[in-house]
């Protein structure tokens, strides 16, 4: 098996890169946004960011694709790496530190692409989490500066920490329901959004988390770090990995209960 440990160090030299760029135009009074035709927020950053992070790599890694948020794909090959150059740009223009880089490694297999390497840097937060498959999941300042994750070993419910991003989603999926039973349930909820509950879920401070709608930028690198830190990561219908368009991650104690409970649709 492969170790991916140069890839992983190449990953963090790109996420080095990314923060510089987006610390330099986090709340800027000149900061350019706009609306794309999905009427989500774009920020010149998202678009610099990514910009930089696909020269690197067409540089370093010529031979590999590249899947961005802001500029799709771009190559082909059993290599795949996966840009979220500002999850929570809305966050990111209202000046709120919760925002993230995400860069992932996927390489092609019998289950199509996985996620084999993922780096999640959170720079106004002073945070970044990391993972190589087979390595283990860590968060620290750098490579040789780090602690390891593991999820927290919390069996019931009724002692769960459960973090969502919002309420719409669910509501417009007919899972409002469920998702509200699931809140009635659990110990605590909590709207972190965005990467964060996920790299909670890896840390073991949170126990429980699912998005109804997202990409595929959104989820691969939050993956690999939640699987490598012992949890599970699936899709609402239960599949292994970032390709359901949705996800629910878990210390994989309480995964089945988690879904089925957003899977209740009234």
């Amino acid at each position: 098996m492969p170790d991916y440990l140069d890839d992983l160090r190449f990953a963090h030299v790109l996420a080095d890169a990314a923060d510089a760029t987006t610390m330099d135009r986090f709340k800027a009074l000149d900061l350019k946004v706009e609306t794309k035709p999905d009427m989500t927020p774009v920020s010149e950053a998202d678009k610099a960011a990514e910009e930089l992070v696909r020269g690197q790599l067409q540089r370093a890694r010529p031979r590999d694709a590249v899947l961005g948020e802001e500029y799709g794909l771009e190559g082909t090959g059993p290599r795949r790496w996966v840009v979220d150059p500002i999850d929570g740009t809305k966050n990111y223009v209202r000046g709120v530190p919760v925002w993230a880089t995400l860069i992932s490694l996927m390489e092609a297999g019998e289950t199509g692409f996985q996620p084999v390497v993922g780096v999640v840097s959170a720079p106004a937060l002073g945070r970044r989490w990391w993972a190589a498959k087979g390595h283990g999941a860590f968060s620290g300042r750098s490579l040789s500066s780090a602690s390891r994750l593991r999820v927290s070993r919390v069996s019931k419910l009724t002692d769960a920490s459960f973090a969502y991003s919002s309420l719409t989603g669910w509501e417009d999926q007919g899972r409002l329901g469920g998702f509200l039973d699931l809140s009635r349930e659990v110990w605590r909820t909590r709207a972190y959004g965005d990467f964060w509950p996920y790299m909670m879920v890896a840390e073991g401070s949170v126990d429980l988390c699912a998005e109804p709608e997202l990409s595929l930028w959104d989820m691969a690198a939050n993956a690999i770090v939640v699987t490598e830190a012992g949890g599970t990561f699936t899709g609402l219908d239960g599949r292994p990995g970032p390709h359901s368009g949705n996800a629910a991650a878990s210390n994989g104690l309480l995964h089945d209960e988690l879904l089925g409970y957003l899977n209740q649709r009234y």
